[in-house]
């Protein structure tokens, strides 16, 4: 039989099996961390100069090595081998090859397990800094639209229903305070994952006088991880980040169906951009909005991605398993997938029209001012809210039966529907005096939406810093 010719197949008698090559690689995804092998492999090199476990004339080898094989996969001309299994091995196996001897000793004091676990961690957090960016970018866009429709009328729902009049900035600031929420969410999720497993080597730590502090700052982690076994186990991180695209693509997916209604026929809120909207094959008139049904439908792939790795990591026992393989196209795909909606999102949010008419048409359907004239019989006349709530129905009956919304009713007709209504109530049926009267902290009205758009570029310039 054919002597095994791995990095690892001293004890082996005979070659892998062609199928087990195919099965068990991870080459033809994980190359994608070749950037995050390279910097900590030079990391480690430089450590075990500092702790004399190489020499100096070893380490600087090392490192040009390192720096040649990056070239070498930037500009394509690294030819990747199945039979490598991962990055990890292709990497240090070309080592060898261009430098000699001095390349074998880059695997001292450390194991596979706790170089793809910092690998796979380093590129995790600087893909949290990354998303953080796009999500920046994203709020920018929509605070230079809300800044122009402060006191663009339309109107506010629930149950999808016409509720109360609300500014246009003001609903696009409710999408903002989701997106500050995903940045906080990465905030957190990379500060508590800043770690460094590195010099964790296979499960148990290392007899070499390492030093796990120095590789750590070198890398730009907090700290090193505090336990070997779990340190090379733990995919944590991942998971975090998984959740924290999920409730992203959540968030994406609500603005979209927004974006789907107001751009219909029915609502006619906006008019999406031609250059991000589709056609239809078989009828010439349709403008399809594919693109927030696209962001809208993505949401399923990112969730089946975190339920995925939860599930390959349930019943996993310490410390390192091949299972853990399974963690990295599911990040990358849910990653790559979030990445292209909030570009594409933020770009196609730049060119979209505002139809201010049709919103204010709309505010004159569904009688948006109800509560503000039952607000007004409890403030003005004093009459207990139930009571009020019960004169304000028989009110929105009348107006149904005439054919009116509330706010098309004249004072004569108002106050005889009900003789405890006085003349003045008829001007709070007027919708921008409805929205400019809930002026309360974080309000609809212009001014409390001004107020919050302030509010949200203060917190811009501070949570912008580090990326």
């Amino acid at each position: 039989m054919k002597e095994n010719n791995k990095l690892w197949g001293g004890r082996f008698s005979s070659s892998s099996a062609k199928l087990l090559e195919e099965f068990n690689t991870s080459l033809p995804f994980d190359k994608r961390l070749y950037k995050q092998d390279i910097k900590c492999s030079k990391a480690h090199a430089k450590m075990l100069e500092k702790c004399e476990i190489i020499n100096t004339k070893e380490k600087d080898l090392i490192i040009n090595g390192l720096e040649t094989i990056e070239s070498l996969i930037d500009s394509g001309e690294f030819k990747f081998c199945i039979s490598d299994e991962d990055i990890h091995m292709a990497v240090e196996k070309k080592l060898i090859e261009l430098i000699g001897d001095s390349g074998k000793k880059l695997h001292t004091a450390r194991s596979r397990n706790d170089q793809v676990a910092v690998d796979f961690r380093l590129f995790v957090l600087e893909q949290n800094k990354y998303i953080r960016s796009l999500l920046i970018n994203l709020i920018e866009t929509l605070i230079n639209i809300s800044q122009s429709h402060t006191d663009t009328i339309m109107p506010g729902m629930t149950h999808l229903q016409h509720a109360q009049p609300v500014n246009f900035a003001f609903i696009l600031c409710a999408y903002v305070n989701m997106f500050m929420r995903d940045i906080h969410r990465l905030e957190d999720s990379y500060k508590q994952n800043n770690y460094c497993p590195l010099g964790s080597a296979a499960l148990a730590g290392t007899p070499y006088n390492t030093d796990r502090f120095y590789t750590a700052r070198e890398l730009g982690f907090a700290s090193p991880t505090l336990n070997a076994m779990d340190s090379v186990s733990d995919r944590d991180f991942a998971l975090d980040f998984l959740y924290s695209l999920s409730v992203i693509v959540m968030h994406i997916s609500r603005f979209a169906e927004e974006l789907v209604l107001w751009s219909s026929s029915e609502f006619a809120f906006i008019t999406l951009s031609d250059s991000y909207s589709t056609g239809s094959s078989i009828m010439p008139q349709k403008k399809n909005p594919d693109i927030p049904e696209l962001l809208r439908g993505k949401s399923g792939r990112v969730y089946g991605n975190l339920i995925s790795l939860l599930t390959t990591l349930k019943g996993l026992p310490l410390a390192y398993n091949k299972d853990t393989q399974e963690d990295k196209e599911c990040v990358f795909d849910s990653l790559d997938t979030i990445d292209i909606s909030l570009r594409i999102l933020n770009d196609m949010l730049k060119e979209i029209t505002i139809n201010k008419q049709n919103m204010e048409n709309a505010c004159k359907m569904g009688h948006l001012t109800a509560t503000d004239l039952a607000d007004f019989l409890v403030q003005a006349v004093k009459i207990p809210f139930r009571e009020a709530h019960h004169i304000v129905g028989k009110v929105v009956a009348y107006a149904e039966s005439c054919n009116k919304d509330l706010s098309e009713l004249t004072e004569d007709e108002l106050c005889k529907v009900d003789s405890k209504i006085p003349k003045e109530a008829h001007k709070v049926l007027d919708i921008y005096t409805s929205m400019n009267s809930r002026n309360s902290y974080g309000g609809t009205s212009t001014a409390s939406t001004q107020a919050q758009i302030q509010s949200i570029i203060a917190w811009l310039e501070i949570h912008k810093i580090g990326l």
